[in-house]
């Protein structure tokens, strides 16, 4: 997903193992990415480009002409089901492999818009109505779509446009009375029906569509920070030889206080489970849902009904406007290399993309950069657009201005000092080359020499079509003039970045059927994007701040206290709640190239033998906690009982096994039966189990779901304040995993009436979550609902005996 295909990526480690060994010193020790990029480039030869291409095939980007009506087809079948979410879907799938102003893209979006309409979403319907007719929808299918229009309007209090339409309708009516009697008497019915209901709501004020809420615009710095874009002034950046540069606390921050408010430099949408099709399958035309048919391709905001790009079927967006900006930014480019982007993975992507939004910033600065990394030399130079001055600038990276020496400042900062969310911080951040393997190194390069194959076959025409404005194409034409190799080197680069600076960009989604009255969510991986001020944050295993992600923004606000002096920290995944020490010193020593000494790294390997008691074995005659390694003992001085560790791992794996048969009996509908099955999964667990173990949490987690789906509400809400016990010992009481499980709880009590455990619960709640997200997360806004309904309940007549 980030890093190629697996075919791609085993036949660049087969054409490694082949070189010679001069060959391949050569490469391992360039020292230079300009070595690096040439020297792999000459390797790549014809065939190697030929298999890359047949790779690239197996991905079905461009727009079949046969695909519209098999994905209608589909559509209309979850429709007669009353799957209407499904239907918008395949609905959705037809609009993007279909022509612009053709038959097939009309009918998709019609028949998307009678989806919409019964999950009401009416404005949303209202749109596809108007893209059904911009695209020539047939004459003689007219009048159900403008009485779907009329309705929309109706149920959206505007009568007046209502009456329009059916004035509309009549007139259609009386000039082209083409209908059969029956369909005529039909829509005679419907339109009486329709006119009655805007006589009733004619005396209503005409409301204007409720606009999406932009929660991103409302929460903004108190203080912004004059050293720092998108940063309170409650941050300071400083740089240390050892652990370079880094945040700190200017003053006690409170929890909650935001830090960062940063919009991704770049980003590029995680496209999800996208298998290359292959000859032999019973359909290429794939009917799944995939993030890359939710979320728009440019802002990654959720759509039920995207538009797509008139040249490809991938690419898609929430809007007329994000489709124009990403097809002026990047997409112009990016368009017609589909399914060799998906084939490369998303960290080529991102380092196409990132060069590409290059060329709107000032043409010193980029010429500057792109230039100095091929003479190994980084050239920082104040903005400039006049070649002439460039060139007059000593490459030492000092300028000499009136006879006074100019310091270089902090890397990634201007001449001023001041670190802003630019192309010049992207291309400070460190790729790491030395620390890279040989044949990672020589990977991505080929890769990269492949996409500027590409770029070169085309004769880069798109880098100026479409440019508008003269200040554009000024920008670009003088980084036309050098050779690709320059954007080569640069692409190489970020790729190199993307492993230590990549932040994954991450969103809420929720799980389980619709029918459930309990929200249950996961946290899954949106995209992928640079954000220069976030990657300035250090990592600890137990961080002192919590990022969350509004559409490309991302957010940084204190978890706890955070006394002035104190380094901000962020955990770049491996956290000491998730994972032990020595998992959690691997993987941050095999990605991110250095070896954790952060006080919990610390504390656990001062007592090795320890495990998380989210982990730990009790013994099955006094319960006390079992110790050791190979061998446990009971910890209790009056109990000499011990067992191997092998046959606790594997009474652990069977119990596993029986709590997914379980799940997968609730996902069934089969509540009876999961229950039994999850009660013997508890029976079996407190025999060997510690309570605070993980699956005993998990347990009673699924005990809650199914009791919740029976209606037994006070059963559902006893589990779930267990689980909710093991949830803390784990994470801790202040915990973003905890705020969730507490709204869950917050919903059982709602939904059973218990009004006084509900209001405690949703405080609890609110106060959790309110550090991690802010005042405009999904689930507060869902809590204060809850607590609105309830508060404004009548009180409770007492009776006279009462």
């Amino acid at each position: 997903m980030d890093l190629p295909v697996d075919e791609w990526k085993s036949y660049i480690l087969q054409k490694w193992s082949l070189l010679p060994k001069s060959i391949q010193v050569t490469i391992s020790t360039a020292e230079t990415l300009s070595d690096l990029f040439l020297h792999s480039s000459s390797l790549l030869q014809p065939e190697d480009e030929m298999f890359l291409k047949r790779l690239s095939r197996g991905y079905l980007v461009g727009k079949d002409p046969n695909a519209p009506l098999f994905y209608r087809e589909e559509g209309n079948k979850k429709f007669q089901k009353k799957d209407y979410m499904g239907a918008t879907v395949l609905y959705s799938k037809g609009v993007s492999h279909s022509r612009p102003n053709s038959e097939d893209i009309s009918l998709c979006y019609a028949n998307r818009s009678a989806a919409l309409f019964h999950l009401g979403q009416y404005e949303t319907c209202l749109k596809d109505i108007v893209r059904a007719q911009t695209h020539g929808y047939p004459e003689g299918l007219q009048p159900k779509l403008l009485l779907r229009k009329a309705e929309c309007l109706v149920t959206l209090g505007r009568p007046q446009e209502a009456s329009q339409t059916i004035s509309d309708l009549e007139s259609n009516f009386a000039a082209k009375p083409t209908l059969a009697a029956s369909q005529f008497q039909i829509l005679q019915r419907t339109l009486c029906r329709l006119k009655v209901k805007v006589q009733e709501k004619g005396n209503l004020t005409e409301t204007s569509p409720a606009a999406l809420t932009k929660a991103f615009e409302d929460m903004d710095l108190r203080e912004e920070n004059e050293q720092i874009s998108n940063t309170s002034s409650s941050v300071s950046l400083c740089t240390d030889p050892l652990k370079g540069r880094y945040l700190v606390a200017t003053k006690d921050i409170l929890p909650g206080e935001l830090l960062v408010k940063e919009d991704a430099f770049v980003s590029v949408l995680n496209p999800g489970e996208m298998p290359p099709w292959h000859h032999g399958l019973e359909s290429k035309w794939d009917t799944r849902a995939t993030n890359a048919d939710l979320y728009c391709h440019r802002c990654l905001k959720h759509t039920l009904a995207p538009v797509p790009c008139d040249g490809c079927s991938y690419a898609k967006y929430c809007s007329q406007e994000c489709l124009q900006q990403a097809w002026d930014l990047y997409h112009s480019i990016e368009c017609s290399l589909g399914g060799l982007l998906l084939t490369l993975g998303v960290f080529c992507h991102i380092a196409l993309r990132s060069t590409l939004l290059a060329r709107f910033e000032e043409a010193g600065k980029v010429i500057n950069k792109l230039c100095g990394e091929i003479t190994n030399r980084d050239i920082c130079l104040p903005e400039s657009k006049n070649l002439a001055q460039i060139l007059s600038y000593d490459v030492g990276g000092e300028s000499k201005k009136k006879g006074k020496t100019v310091e270089t400042p902090i890397p990634g900062c201007d001449i001023n000092g001041k670190y802003e969310n630019n192309y010049n911080a992207v291309f400070s951040l460190l790729p790491h080359t030395g620390n890279h393997s040989p044949v990672h190194k020589f990977l991505c390069a080929l890769s990269v020499s492949a996409l500027c194959r590409q770029l070169e076959a085309a004769s880069l025409q798109a880098f100026t079509t479409g440019l508008k404005s003269s200040k554009l194409k000024a920008a670009v034409a003088p980084m036309l003039y050098p050779e690709l190799n320059i954007w080569g080197v640069a692409m190489l680069r970020h790729m190199l970045q993307l492993q230590c600076n990549a932040q994954a960009i991450t969103t809420i989604q929720q799980t389980g059927s619709e029918e459930n009255l309990i929200t249950d969510s996961r946290q899954v991986r949106l995209a992928t994007g640079l954000f220069p001020v976030v990657s300035l944050l250090n990592h600890s295993c137990s961080p002192n701040t919590s990022v969350s992600f509004i559409s490309t923004v991302a957010t940084v606000r204190a978890s706890q206290q955070i006394r002035k002096g104190q380094e901000i920290l962020h955990c770049y995944g491996p956290h000491e709640s998730r994972m032990g020490v020595a998992e959690r010193c691997q993987k941050l020593r095999s990605q991110y190239f250095f070896d954790c000494n952060c006080p919990p790294c610390e504390r656990e390997k001062q007592r090795p033998s320890q495990g998380p008691r989210w982990e730990a074995f009790c013994c099955h005659r006094c319960g006390a906690l079992l110790q050791g390694g190979d061998v446990l003992s009971c910890g209790s001085t009056s109990c000499t009982e011990s067992v191997s560790r092998d046959h606790l791992v594997s009474q652990l794996q069977d119990l596993q096994q029986q709590v997914g048969m379980a799940r997968k009996l609730l996902r069934n509908g089969e509540l009876e039966r999961a229950i039994q099955l999850l009660l013997g999964c508890q029976h079996d667990a407190e025999s060997f189990l510690l309570a605070e173990h993980s699956v005993v949490g998990e347990i009673e987690d699924d005990l809650a779901q199914a009791y919740a789906a029976l209606g037994d509400w006070e059963k559902s809400a006893t589990h779930l304040q267990k689980s909710l016990r093991v949830v803390e010992v784990r994470h801790g009481p202040s915990s973003v995993e905890m705020g969730h499980e507490l709204f869950k709880l917050a919903q059982i009590f709602f939904n059973g009436f218990a009004i006084p455990e509900a209001l405690n619960t949703i405080q609890q709640a609110e106060k959790v979550l309110l550090v991690h997200y802010g005042p405009w997360n999904d689930e507060i806004q869902e809590l204060q609902k809850m607590k609105s309904c309830l508060l404004d309940l009548p009180p409770i007549p007492v009776g006279p005996n009462e």
